[in-house]
């Protein structure tokens, strides 16, 4: 029989990073991602796992690093200064392909900014935010139970791939609380003939990023370019509502999503022909899903809460076809639906 409670965004990540087969946990507090943090305390070492408070952010995803070398399923969670923090990390992961799942619940910035919900740290996610050519696997929550079964795979697509997987949420996604059904435990991980697990009996292996003679690095930088192509090819997630007869599409992920949908009920009731396009994956991005409904699309309005990320992504996708407008708050601001209704209205 499935369990079903009761937990904030936070705690059901955490469970679901758990039961996805997390080995080791490393982070550093920061709001509004501490329950995860927290959670993990209390549970990884009763499970016989391994769960650090690191002195720092910068340790903490280098203990990442370490543990992803040897293949164990290893995590860190964040909130967007640390984040930033991470990002050389993060390059010398993806660039040495090892799985790893890292965590962003963003909070309101630049800066140190505030911990309100925030969407501005897109970019940094979606483009590597590292140095180099690299991207992280990006997933999209838009609900507790979302931000539960996304980290429950996220292992899973990371070992796929041999690739970093982000999950980037906002804090009140990671505070809020709404009744989930909880994943059963995942199945043994996959043989890693890669990992540092010892050399008694084969040939050893060297995991790095470092290439220093000519052409080597190009050549391992091709073959990257060449995993992420497949990863653009199988990889893409998205939800709609009520895209089939819209003139007026809204485009948002996560928070804003959720807002956006209630704006949307809203104006149908109004005989407005409104729908959603939900990203679940930020990268790849679902550029030819939003492009498949220009066809009867007038208009896109894109809801952000930043001063406007994702927005070029969605301008990528239209290429011209339909005008693209822009709604967003910045710092922490959480527009209402209210809010969004006037602005369908205006473009109705």
């Amino acid at each position: 029989m499935s369990e079903r409670v009761l937990m904030n965004g936070n705690e059901a990540l955490a469970e679901g990073a758990i039961r996805g087969g997390c080995d080791c946990y490393f982070g550093y507090p920061i709001t509004p991602q501490n329950e995860l943090t927290a959670y993990m305390a209390r549970h990884m070492p009763r499970l016989g796992r391994a769960f650090i408070q690191a002195e720092s952010e910068v340790a903490a995803i280098n203990m990442v690093y370490g543990t992803a070398a040897t293949g164990k399923r290893a995590m860190t969670s964040s909130s967007s200064p640390g984040i930033s923090l991470k990002q050389e990390g993060i390059s010398y992961l993806a660039g040495s392909e090892l799985p790893a799942l890292i965590v962003n619940v963003q909070r309101g910035g630049p800066g140190l900014g505030n911990i309100d919900p925030s969407q501005a740290d897109y970019f940094q996610a979606t483009r590597g935010g590292g140095h180099g050519d690299y991207r992280c696997i990006v997933l999209a929550p838009g609900s507790v139970q979302e931000m539960h079964d996304f980290a429950f795979e996220a292992f899973e697509i990371a070992d796929r791939y041999r690739n970093p997987v982000m999950i980037l949420a906002d804090g009140q996604l990671g505070q809020m609380m709404e009744p989930i059904v909880l994943s059963r435990k995942t199945p043994a991980p996959p043989e890693k003939p890669w990992a540092l697990t010892g050399a008694a009996g084969r040939e050893a292996n060297i995991v790095r990023s470092y290439y220093p003679r000519g052409g080597m690095l190009e050549l391992h930088n091709q073959r990257i370019q060449a995993k992420l192509q497949t990863v653009v090819e199988a990889e893409v997630r998205y939800e709609t509502r009520q895209m089939d007869d819209a003139e007026i599409m809204l485009v948002a992920y996560g928070t804003s999503a959720r807002l956006a949908g209630g704006a949307v009920r809203r104006a149908r009731a109004q005989g407005i022909r409104a729908g959603l396009i939900r990203p679940q994956t930020l990268w790849p991005y679902p550029y030819e899903a939003i492009a498949s409904y220009l066809d009867h699309v007038k208009k896109v309005l894109v809801v952000e809460l930043s001063a406007g990320q994702m927005v070029e992504d969605v301008r990528l996708a239209v290429e011209g076809r339909a005008p693209v407008r822009f709604f967003g708050r910045m710092g922490g601001g959480v527009p209402t639906v209210p809010d969004i209704l006037e602005k369908i209205r205006e473009l109705a």
